[in-house]
C-alpha cells in the first residue's frame, strides 16, 4: 500500500475523497497560525485585500468592508458567508495585483495579511503607485516533526509548509503533490518530483494524488 503523508490536516469531507482509493495516510499541521493583536485605521474600510482564510478570520467582526479583494475560492466564500461583497477574485496574488493595477488605479487599499506573506502583491502595488497599507493580522510559525517512515508522496499546500517539513526531514525520492506555483518553487529546492495542482485548492491536490497513485 502506497503511503501517503499531508502537511495539512483535512476535514471530514476532504478525507472522503482518499476513501477507497487504497492509499494510506498520515496527516498533520507542518505549520501554525495565531491571530496578532492590531490596530485599524477605522471601522469602515473601503477597499480590503485578503489572501487567505486566516485574515479574514482575524477581522471577522472587527470591521466592515465595502468591497473584498481575494486570492482564492476558498477565501472568497469565507467572506461571503460572512455577508461581505467580493468585489475581485484570482487563484494567485500576481493576477490580483495586475487587475488592481488595471481597473482601480485610482483607489487606495488596506491589505490584511500573515507575518509571511508573498510579495507579489505590494511589489506590483508599489510599482505602480497605487496607495495602499498592510496590517498585519496573523502569523505562521513552523511545526517541524522529524519522521522515521518513509513516505511515496507528501502534500504541501505553502511554502512554510515545506520548509517546515525539510527542517527535520529529506525529499529524496518521494512525489512533492503542491497546491500551486509558490509553493512548487520552494519544493524545487530539495526535489524535482513535482506534481501541480490544476487548480489551486486542497481538493484538487488530493485528486491529483489519487489519480496518480491509481495509474
Amino acid at each position: 500500500m502506497k503511503s501517503i503523508l499531508s502537511t495539512k490536516k483535512f476535514s471530514n469531507s476532504q478525507k472522503q475523497l482518499f476513501l477507497n482509493s487504497g492509499l494510506s495516510l498520515v496527516e498533520y499541521d507542518a505549520i501554525n497560525t495565531e491571530a496578532t493583536d492590531f490596530e485599524l485605521p477605522s471601522e469602515k474600510i473601503k477597499n480590503a485585500i485578503f489572501t487567505s482564510k486566516n485574515s479574514v478570520k482575524a477581522v471577522l467582526g472587527k470591521v466592515e468592508v465595502e468591497h473584498c479583494f481575494c486570492v482564492g475560492k476558498k477565501t472568497a466564500d469565507l467572506l461571503s458567508e460572512n455577508g461581505f461583497h467580493i468585489q475581485e477574485i484570482t487563484d494567485y496574488g500576481k493576477d490580483l495585483g495586475e487587475i488592481i493595477v488595471q481597473k482601480y488605479p485610482e483607489e487606495s487599499f488596506i491589505f490584511f495579511c500573515g507575518n509571511k506573506r508573498r510579495d507579489e502583491i505590494p511589489e506590483i502595488l508599489q510599482g505602480n503607485k497605487i496607495d495602499f497599507k498592510e496590517i498585519e493580522v496573523y502569523k505562521t510559525s513552523l511545526n517541524p516533526k522529524p519522521f522515521s517512515q518513509e513516505f511515496d508522496g507528501i502534500l504541501f499546500f505553502s511554502p512554510s509548509a515545506v520548509q517546515s517539513f525539510t527542517a527535520e526531514n529529506q525529499l529524496k525520492d518521494v512525489t512533492a503533490f503542491c497546491i500551486g506555483k509558490t509553493t512548487a518553487t520552494e519544493a524545487k529546492k530539495h526535489t524535482n518530483n513535482i506534481i501541480i495542482a490544476t487548480k489551486p485548492s486542497i481538493e484538487n491536490v488530493i485528486v491529483q494524488v489519487v489519480k496518480y497513485f491509481k495509474k
